[in-house]
């Protein structure tokens, strides 16, 4: 049973820290922004995501208000916006992929490896772009 040893877990913070809380609300469209989102509509909005690169790149500066000032811009736009962390590990990614859904009213619809994607429907039904499966 050696091979368990490099299994990866599914989320990279452990169950019972703070940490995962707020990693669960990010991924369950944390505080400012509840959109529930089915699993088939995340599943769908991911395999989207896979064709985008990245927008925007959080480095060593961290969390700037320039940073979310382009994140709405992106967001009203696009609907949907892949960010890539240049730096931090994967405890410290987690803590900023919640702060940035939380403070940037947007749902984290999948977080894989330095990569996080996000997506806030637009409120204008003429301006949307992304067609969610019902």
């Amino acid at each position: 049973m050696g091979w368990l040893r490099y299994r990866i877990p599914c989320h990279p913070i452990s169950c019972d820290s703070d940490l995962a809380a707020a990693a669960r609300r990010a991924t369950l469209g944390g505080k400012m922004y509840d959109f529930p989102l089915t699993s088939a509509q995340k599943a769908f909005l991911r395999g989207l995501g896979q064709q985008l690169e990245p927008a925007l790149k959080v480095g060593k500066s961290g969390l700037t208000p320039a940073l979310f000032a382009e994140l709405q811009i992106l967001l009203r736009t696009h609907e949907l916006v892949k960010l890539r962390f240049l730096a931090g590990d994967r405890e410290q990614q987690a803590v900023l992929v919640a702060q940035i859904a939380d403070e940037g009213r947007c749902v984290c619809v999948g977080a894989v490896g330095h990569t996080a994607l996000f997506y806030r429907q637009n409120p204008e039904p003429a301006e949307r772009r992304v067609a969610l499966p019902a």
